[in-house]
């Protein structure tokens, strides 16, 4: 049976990171990634990490009214939902990955709205804008187009990008911690995330593995640093 995200004890306490972790990790992944479309799934620590600092630090996500741009299979979303959302919406271009989402959704017991299309087919205000948008590795700057509608229609958005350079000392730091690390922002994204409207608040470096997945791949898997990247809003002047 479907529940309301606002139903339930579990939104009513405190959730541990591990058994969003454990959620997260009991989603289905895409099925068929497509590499033109950068889809990476978003590993359950990364998730678990943004989703937790949204949540129990900010105040972005309980209670909240969530969008979830590039949703995929739904990671971030349901887990939203999973912490409490008031509502969440997810939106993706890929129809088999908002099929995936659907079953995600519903094996899970989650009422969230999905839609699939185009990010710039989203209006409307919502409180938290969560994404993990192409890096703009096969479409050069991808992420912008990503970045500009979170910030037209969110008051806190929490956005994932690329670091911009190879930092092999982070990354070995990044792996003995297993954790987050905060690094400063880089400027040319501080600048353009101004431009629209917004100001970063925090960047916090984590460390993403992915496995061999498609033929360009040389390397069994590869570690890299990402990005989080909290941004707010500005206040409209009165």
């Amino acid at each position: 049976m479907r529940r309301s995200l606002m139903d339930g004890h579990a939104q009513k306490r405190l959730i541990r990171k591990l058994d969003l972790e454990r959620f997260i990790g009991s989603l289905a992944p895409q099925p068929n990634p497509q590499a033109k479309l950068e889809q990476y799934t978003t590993s359950e620590q990364i998730a678990a990490n943004m989703l937790y600092l949204a949540a129990y630090t900010n105040g972005d996500i309980v209670g909240k009214r969530v969008l979830d741009l590039g949703c995929g299979t739904g990671r971030l979303g349901l887990g939203a939902a999973f912490l409490g959302a008031k509502e969440v919406v997810g939106i993706d271009i890929d129809r088999v990955a908002i099929k995936t989402a659907h079953e995600n959704a519903e094996l899970a017991g989650l009422d969230v709205e999905l839609v699939n299309g185009d990010v710039n087919a989203i209006i409307g205000e919502f409180d938290t804008v969560l994404q993990n948008p192409p890096f703009g590795v096969q479409t050069r700057e991808a992420d912008r187009v990503f970045l500009v509608k979170a910030l037209e229609v969110g008051g806190s958005t929490y956005s994932l990008h690329n670091h911009p350079e190879v930092d092999e000392r982070l990354i070995k730091m990044l792996k003995s911690s297993g954790g987050m690390v905060q690094v400063q922002p880089s400027p040319f994204l501080e600048r353009f995330i101004s431009k629209y409207g917004g100001s970063v608040k925090a960047v916090y470096a984590m460390l993403m593995t992915i496995p061999k997945m498609f033929e360009f791949h040389r390397k069994l898997k590869h570690d890299f640093v990402i990005d989080l990247y909290i941004i707010q809003k500005a206040a409209l002047d009165s």
